[in-house]
C-alpha cells in the first residue's frame, strides 16, 4: 500500500470541511488536484471514502471510520511538531527536572521562580524522586536534567555534573540540650545519642555512613524521615537530635531549635546533572542556566575521599 501523509492531510480536509473547493483553499492547490489525491487514496486503500453530489461531498461510513482515526494521528504530529519547535525556541515549551523532594521544598523552588520571572511562557515541570531514581531518570532521558545532592564524588560515566554549592551538616537540638554550649559538635559526642535524619532520597544517609566510619562510631538504628520540618518535630518532641544539612539552600530546622556544625566538617555537595555527550534541548539550555545562577559565588570541588580524616584511635568507647 502506497499512501502519502499529503493523501491523509487532503482527505482529512475534505471530510472536516464538507468541499473539495475549500479544502483546496487550505493547500494551495486546484480542486481537481484535490480531487485526484483523494482518488488516489481510496484506490490505494481500495476503499470509497465519499459520496459525491453536484451539492454536496458526504462520507462513506468507511471515510467516517478512517477520518476519526487518522485525524487524531495528524493532530496529533502536528501537536508534537508544534511543541518541537516551541522548545527550540529556547524560552517557550516543556522542560522537566528531576529532585529529591527536599531540595524541591527549597533551592529548587527558588530556581524555578527565576526561569518563571525570566521566561513566563516556558513551563519547567519537577518531578520528585529518590535520589537513585533522579540519576536513572536522567540517565534513561525521561527529564531534560536531575538536581542531587552527594557526599562522594559522582562516579556515572554517562553524566556530566555541575556542582552549585556544598552545605556542612550540622546537629539540631533544643536551646536546652547540652550540646548546644558548644560552637561546634565533635561526631563522637553523638555516640550514645538518638539521630533522627533525612533518608537516603535526600543523600544525608550516605554522609552519615562515612562520618561512622571515618570517626569511629558504633552502628546504630537511625531515624530517617522524608523531609525536614518532619525532622524538626521529633526533635522538639525529644525523639532524638537532629542531623541535617545546614544552610540558605536548604528547608531550615524548626525555629524553637538551634544548630551548630559538626566538626570536623562534612559536606554535601549539591549538583546540576544531564546526559553526557548530549546537548540539552535550547529550553532546556536555559532553565539549567537559571539555576546554575544561583550557584554558590565561590568555586567549590565536589567531595573527594581524601578530605575525609583519618580515623581516629579509639578511646574504648
Amino acid at each position: 500500500m502506497n499512501v502519502s501523509l499529503q493523501q491523509l492531510k487532503v482527505f482529512v480536509a475534505v471530510a472536516r470541511e464538507r468541499s473539495f473547493t475549500r479544502a483546496a483553499r487550505q493547500f494551495d492547490l486546484t480542486q481537481s488536484a484535490v480531487s485526484r489525491c483523494v482518488r488516489e487514496l481510496e484506490d490505494a486503500v481500495e476503499l470509497k471514502l465519499f459520496d459525491r453530489t453536484t451539492r454536496q461531498v458526504e462520507l462513506t461510513h468507511a471515510g467516517a471510520s478512517l477520518e476519526r482515526r487518522i485525524g487524531r494521528l495528524l493532530d496529533e504530529i502536528e501537536l508534537t511538531l508544534r511543541e518541537e519547535r516551541a522548545a527550540f525556541d529556547g524560552h517557550t515549551g516543556v522542560v522537566v527536572l528531576a529532585s529529591n523532594p527536599v531540595l524541591s521544598s527549597s533551592w529548587v523552588a527558588q530556581g524555578l521562580a527565576r526561569c518563571a520571572s525570566a521566561f513566563p511562557e516556558l513551563i519547567v515541570s519537577v518531578k520528585d524522586q529518590p535520589q537513585s531514581s533522579v540519576l536513572a531518570s536522567v540517565e534513561q532521558g525521561e527529564v531534560d536534567f536531575g538536581v542531587v545532592s552527594v557526599a562522594e564524588p559522582l562516579v556515572a560515566d554517562q553524566l556530566h555534573a555541575q556542582v552549585v554549592f556544598t552545605t556542612p551538616l550540622h546537629v539540631v537540638m533544643p536551646p536546652a540540650h547540652p550540646l548546644a554550649r558548644q560552637a561546634g559538635v565533635a561526631w563522637r559526642a553523638l555516640q550514645e545519642c538518638a539521630l533522627v535524619t533525612l533518608n537516603a532520597d535526600a543523600g544525608v544517609r550516605a554522609a552519615l555512613e562515612l562520618a561512622f566510619s571515618a570517626y569511629g562510631l558504633k552502628r546504630r538504628p537511625v531515624q530517617e524521615l522524608g523531609h525536614v520540618a518532619a525532622v524538626s518535630r521529633m526533635v522538639e518532641l525529644g525523639i532524638g537530635i537532629g542531623v541535617l544539612p545546614v544552610d540558605g539552600h536548604w528547608p531550615t530546622p524548626g525555629a524553637s531549635l538551634v544548630s551548630r556544625p559538626l566538626v570536623p566538617e562534612m559536606t554535601l555537595t549539591t549538583l546540576l546533572v544531564h546526559r553526557r555527550n548530549r546537548s540539552l534541548r535550547p529550553n532546556a539550555a536555559a532553565a539549567w542556566a537559571q539555576f546554575a545562577a544561583l550557584a554558590d559565588p565561590l568555586p567549590v570541588s565536589p567531595p573527594s575521599p581524601c578530605n575525609i580524616p583519618r580515623k581516629e584511635p579509639h578511646d574504648g568507647n
